[in-house]
């Protein structure tokens, strides 16, 4: 189980429009159609690491707590040659098993996480209103195996700081997890 940080993009950044599979619809949906207007939680995630199945129910918790205000989309950008559990046909059965209230897409050619500079799996982007980033790293202290609460402390945290109008003060850690599985030519 590989420990990869994810990368602390600048605050402020714009977030970049995709048009990515959402499995569960199989429908192609893009950033416009999904951001929501208070906030958008953007996601990177899979279905085969154990940073993410540690904390699938966590994120549940937390969009189903904030779906009035807060929008939060799921993005897989693995390799399906190479990580076949990662694939459309069975990120339909996980957004199911997990009853996924959010969209969870298939960023087939990897260029979505490259727009991101996402890194590993689960990393975590909230931006504000006008789509600039507010917060980018981890969703808590909690990792597999460590014993500390899945409580999802950091994440919503930031999302109580931009519904309630305040800077978040708290320093914001990088997650930890999986790298994302880059194809190779």
């Amino acid at each position: 189980m590989a420990k990869t940080p994810s990368n602390m993009v600048l605050l402020g950044t714009k977030a970049p429009n995709f048009n990515l599979l959402d499995v569960t619809s199989n429908t192609l949906k893009s950033l416009d159609e999904l951001k929501g207007d208070k906030g958008t939680v953007i996601m990177f995630i899979c279905n085969h690491c154990p940073y993410v199945k540690h904390v699938n129910k966590t994120i549940v918790e937390i969009a189903n707590k904030h779906q009035e205000s807060i929008k939060f989309i799921a993005i897989s950008s693995n390799d399906v040659l190479n990580y076949p559990e990662d694939g459309p046909e069975l990120m339909k059965e996980n957004a199911i098993e997990y009853n996924f209230s959010f969209s969870y897409l298939y960023d087939e050619t990897q260029q979505t996480a490259l727009d991101y500079d996402a890194a590993c799996t689960p990393d975590f982007y909230l931006y504000d209103t006008n789509m600039e980033l507010i917060y980018r790293g981890q969703l808590d202290d909690s990792r597999p195996g460590n014993n500390l609460p899945c409580d999802g402390n950091d994440l919503n945290h930031a999302i109580d700081c931009l519904i309630q109008g305040r800077i978040n003060e708290k320093l914001q850690k990088p997650s930890i997890g999986c790298n994302i599985k880059w194809k190779t030519s």
